[in-house]
């Protein structure tokens, strides 16, 4: 199936300001896409990209003083298939590790797992290792937290999200991947468009997603403990610690965000 994305930011800066972007498809999906998901900077202003240390694309500009608008709209080829279930995927000994996956056990600015060391055995130290005992996590975070816009808020750890019982997305990934960590289970945070595909309605407001990834089996699955659902049509954006390695938009200076809309929709495509 193919899937229409994209998204328009629009800020009031009071001066010059630099600002960081990581809103490019993830280059595992980049063959995917139709055509390339260029950021569209209103007013022009010089772009200039690297990659980060996890491999996301990254862009700087000067954002210019007064009104900017970053957007894009592209078209992503998608199997069409949800999640993968694989219940034979087994944990990995520590030592027995590649490396890369190493620093997906530390504890990170969001993801305080070595505060819940003793918590995190006491609640799932009694489920079977592997796939089941991620599947046990995602089921307690998608039940321990209350979704709401309103409970949003950049600063909430791991350990405060528990604590509160409340959160948004970027809470339930958090809290799932800092249980994960705390019972040697690497688990990377990951950011990008997931649609209502395969949903009944009414649909929410469009907006970001997160999710998580955990080694299990010798290589990374995905799981989403907001939903706790295999879902249909994810677009990975960026991967990372916690949310404060893949801000979409990582701005050095005073400014306000004015609107914020994103888009995540299935293409109907005629017969042939």
């Amino acid at each position: 199936m193919k899937l229409r994305v994209g998204y328009e930011l629009q800020y009031e800066f009071p001066q010059p300001t630099p600002l960081i972007a990581m809103l490019n498809i993830h280059y595992s999906r980049v063959a995917d896409l139709a055509a390339p998901d260029h950021i569209v900077i209103i007013p022009s202003v010089p772009i200039s990209c690297y990659r980060d240390g996890f491999g996301n694309w990254c862009s700087r500009i000067v954002a210019p003083a007064g009104h900017m608008s970053l957007s894009t709209d592209a078209i992503v080829t998608d199997s069409g298939l949800p999640d993968e279930i694989a219940l034979d995927a087994a944990q990995i000994a520590v030592e027995k590790l590649p490396e890369e996956a190493i620093v997906f056990l530390l504890a990170s600015r969001f993801c305080d797992s070595d505060r819940m060391l003793d918590l995190a055995w006491t609640l799932f130290g009694h489920t079977a290792p592997g796939w089941a005992r991620v599947q046990a996590i995602c089921d307690y975070v998608h039940q321990r937290i209350a979704f709401g816009y309103e409970h949003a808020r950049v600063t909430r750890t791991a350990s405060e999200a528990y604590q509160e019982g409340r959160g948004v997305c970027r809470d339930y990934a958090h809290l799932a991947v800092a249980f994960c960590r705390a019972l040697n289970i690497p688990a990377r945070y990951c950011t990008g468009y997931l649609g209502d595909v395969g949903t009944p309605p009414p649909f929410p407001p469009g907006d970001f997603a997160a999710w998580f990834e955990a080694y299990l089996g010798g290589r990374w699955h995905t799981f989403d403990a907001r939903n706790n659902t295999p879902r249909i049509g994810r677009v990975l954006l960026a991967r990372g610690r916690d949310a404060a390695d893949v801000a979409i938009a990582t701005t050095f200076g005073p400014n306000t965000l004015t609107s914020f809309r994103v888009w995540t929709d299935e293409i109907a495509e005629g017969p042939a």
